[in-house]
């Protein structure tokens, strides 16, 4: 049997717009301001980087979720003010570096989708590696028709998620995509009934929570910079990376319970 990990509830326990729990290996985030639709504060970006980079070693995943009828409805335009062009970049960093303890953190992130998917939600959601979407999601980048921009990650992960002109589209029309062409334009990999999110994130994540750590790592860190190198830096990358991966000691052990039939087949249905 699995036990839960043994965190630093003290500092979950003080995040005043997140929910942090923990099921066994997966630790499940929940954002709680659903009066404000899960619009994101400043207040709220701080947490999240915060809940993110102290994931405890015991973890193996997370999921993401959010109270009430919608997931995020993006920045929390009550918080616009007048700032210099060097306060605008440091507030558009502090979500950089939060997203990027999401991304590039300690453990692989599932996300649970429903209702609104906007601005800074979509933003967050793109930071997460795998997406979970209910029936009732919508996407929009509405920056376009409130004179701002995307400051939260997007321009450089929504294209590499749905491409450019898509996403060119999006923000100069304000075109919104309802769950069943979000998921076939990329934004999210698993599509499930009302109500179904949050369960089928959580059986995903302990799927992913069941992987060799160093196997998740490699496909966390290292297989974007793959992707976004030139052919012959990529391949002796992967070259490298594999060989660190199968030396690794779990790796062992599982091609030995592989090789003596005791570990799980490969099934046509995911």
């Amino acid at each position: 049997m699995q036990t839960s990990p043994r965190p630093n509830t003290a500092l979950f326990d003080a995040l005043r717009l997140l929910q942090v729990r923990f099921d066994g290996t997966v630790v499940h985030v929940h954002l709680n301001r659903p009066d404000k639709r899960n619009a994101i504060s400043d207040e709220m970006v701080a947490e999240l980087h915060t809940a993110f980079a102290n994931i405890p070693p015991e973890a193996r995943a997370a999921v993401v979720s959010g109270e009430g009828t919608h997931f995020c409805a993006g920045l929390d335009l009550s918080e616009l003010e007048e700032r210099t062009v060097a306060e605008g970049i440091l507030h558009s960093r502090a979500w950089h570096a939060a997203f990027d303890q999401v991304q590039f953190g300690r453990v692989p992130v599932v996300v649970a989708l429903h209702g609104a998917v906007v601005g800074g939600g979509l933003e967050l959601a793109a930071a997460a590696h795998v997406r979970v979407a209910e029936r009732s999601a919508f996407y929009a980048l509405p920056e376009g028709q409130r004179g701002i921009f995307v400051g939260g990650g997007g321009a450089v992960r929504l294209p590499r998620l749905i491409g450019l002109a898509r996403m060119t589209d999006m923000m100069l029309t304000g075109r919104a995509y309802n769950a069943e062409d979000g998921q076939i334009i990329g934004l999210s990999h698993y599509l499930v009934e009302a109500g179904q999110g949050l369960a089928a994130g959580m059986d995903l994540a302990r799927r992913i929570a069941g992987n060799a750590p160093l196997t998740n790592f490699a496909v966390m860190h290292v297989l974007p910079r793959i992707a976004e190198a030139d052919p012959a830096s990529g391949f002796l990358t992967e070259s490298l990376m594999a060989a660190i991966a199968q030396d690794d000691e779990e790796a062992r052990l599982r091609l030995k319970a592989f090789f003596e039939k005791q570990a799980p087949k490969v099934r046509g249905k995911s």
